[in-house]
């Protein structure tokens, strides 16, 4: 599977997307590579210390980095422009586009998701920062994003703490500690819901190849 994530601004958690996804993947078993084409290289700073399960390359290693791998997830450039969508789009099998609840963030996916729907690309939207004190928000996004014919995941990632100390230890979340070293108390709220996430695009996926009638699941029935 090849699974591009992607976000027209900066602040959507599209690092910390791209890494837990690929972290819930490679924690299962499968061979993962996350592919850092963001031009501020943020995936690669992520993974700097060594800490994460699964190999973090640069768009310039990617065509040989990838090739034994069960799972590609692309950390792609905060960008609208047209030629970038279709650098980074070209070849995912689905685009998956982190969103706060935020107005602007919506709006913004809203173009987002029409540009790549005219080159007939799948996408999906992941809700992220949910506040678990302003639920309501997240639900009026996700109703506004569905009224415009976008798929919305189930899943929703909240906005905790434990995902800045994770990054700045340059672990997944579930690993996330406190500066005595003593393990977040939230921490599996945030793994648990990107554990959702990666079973939705894995549902996802099934589903669209199923249609297309290619059986080349077989890596993702797990």
């Amino acid at each position: 599977m090849f699974l591009t994530v992607f976000g027209q601004k900066g602040g959507v958690a599209k690092t910390c997307t791209s890494v837990h996804l690929s972290a819930v993947w490679a924690r299962r078993g499968f061979n993962v590579c996350l592919v850092d084409a963001d031009r501020n290289r943020s995936a690669t700073a992520y993974g700097a210390r060594g800490l994460l399960d699964f190999s973090v390359v640069p768009i310039e290693a990617a065509a040989k980095a990838t090739r034994a791998a069960d799972i590609v997830v692309t950390d792609g450039q905060a960008s609208s422009q047209d030629d970038e969508l279709n650098r980074l789009s070209e070849g995912s099998d689905l685009i998956v586009l982190p969103t706060t609840p935020q107005a602007r963030s919506v709006e913004l996916t809203i173009e987002l998701a029409s540009m790549l729907r005219s080159k007939e690309v799948p996408a999906c939207v992941l809700m992220v920062k949910v506040d678990s004190r302003k639920q309501r928000y997240a639900h009026e996004a996700k109703a506004i994003l569905v009224d415009f014919g976008l798929q919305v995941l189930s899943a929703e990632i909240p906005l905790l703490a434990a995902f800045d100390k994770a990054e700045v230890q340059g672990s997944i979340v579930m690993d996330a500690v406190d500066d005595r070293g003593r393990a977040d108390r939230r921490r599996m709220l945030g793994w648990t819901a990107y554990c959702a996430a990666a079973a939705e695009i894995e549902s996802i996926h099934r589903a669209a190849q199923a249609e297309a009638g290619d059986s080349g699941l077989d890596g993702l029935a797990a």
